[in-house]
């Protein structure tokens, strides 16, 4: 086959499945992370993505705005929330959220990514209002708003189902669910990091909700910190296995932890 001769002998076998369509699994996984070879690994990434989709490459231009920095949760590889009343706390109002949609306008920006933290003080309500205000800025738009931990939060707040909460917000103008929140979905990695966050589990389930509801969504793998390689495969198996189903996912962002300022 093109190109096989020229890998190392470790991923010889991972070449054949990938050039004959077959899936990997949890040994072809850590066999990859383990590999020395990366021209090798890039060689069948890009296989792939040639079979998946030619030449077409994809991208968006999009402007990130944290309506707020304070959060109860208070994760242990977070730098950037705050509790209630502290020094560098904030939340913006839906006005000020519309402002920055106006700046987004006049850059050309495409999509809106609105994240912040679990903040007592936002009800379901606000981030109507800022929905409607974001839409009525940028019509066009792709609305990329709120976590499926934030899903989660205001669901539990006001005693409704994650379903009812997505289509509250979907009615509003959201269109699709960033990724965050997903970090590594191992229990023991949970605890450690983010014991008040939702499960692994339960963010799978969220998001196979708003799937079925039409919201796409991101997927994303927060690695380097302290989970292992099986840890990471795993993550990434379980992402897949919810792709298969729903066909949902629009993109898989892996983001590297970054110690700085962190607890």
């Amino acid at each position: 086959m093109e190109g096989l001769w020229a890998l190392n002998g470790e991923l010889q076998e991972i070449a054949k499945k990938v050039l004959n369509g077959r899936r990997l699994g949890l040994e072809d996984g850590l066999a990859l992370y383990h590999s020395r070879d990366l021209l090798g690994i890039g060689y069948l990434a890009n296989t792939v993505r040639r079979r998946r989709h030619g030449k077409k490459v994809f991208f968006a231009v999009n402007r990130h705005i944290n309506h707020t920095n304070i959060c109860i949760n208070r994760c242990r590889f977070c730098a950037f929330s705050r509790a209630p009343g502290e020094e560098g706390a904030y939340t913006l109002t839906p006005e000020e959220i519309a402002v920055k949609a106006e700046e987004a306008k006049a850059l050309g920006v495409h999509e809106i990514h609105l994240v912040g933290g679990l903040n007592p003080g936002l009800t379901l309500d606000y981030f109507r209002e800022v929905l409607r205000r974001i839409r009525a800025v940028l019509p066009e738009a792709t609305i990329k708003a709120l976590t499926a931990v934030e899903v989660d939060y205001l669901a539990r707040r006001h005693n409704l189902s994650v379903a009812a909460v997505l289509s509250a917000l979907q009615e509003a103008g959201l269109d699709c669910l960033p990724g965050g929140g997903a970090e590594i979905f191992a229990p023991r990695v949970r605890e450690l990091v983010c014991p008040r966050k939702i499960s692994g589990e339960q963010w799978l389930e969220i998001h196979a909700t708003a799937h079925r509801l039409g919201i796409p969504t991101n997927a994303t793998m927060l690695y380097g910190h302290v989970e292992t390689v099986a840890e990471r495969v795993e993550h990434l198996l379980k992402l897949r296995a919810l792709q298969d189903e729903t066909g949902g996912f629009l993109t898989f962002i892996p983001l590297a932890f970054h110690p700085k300022n962190t607890p």
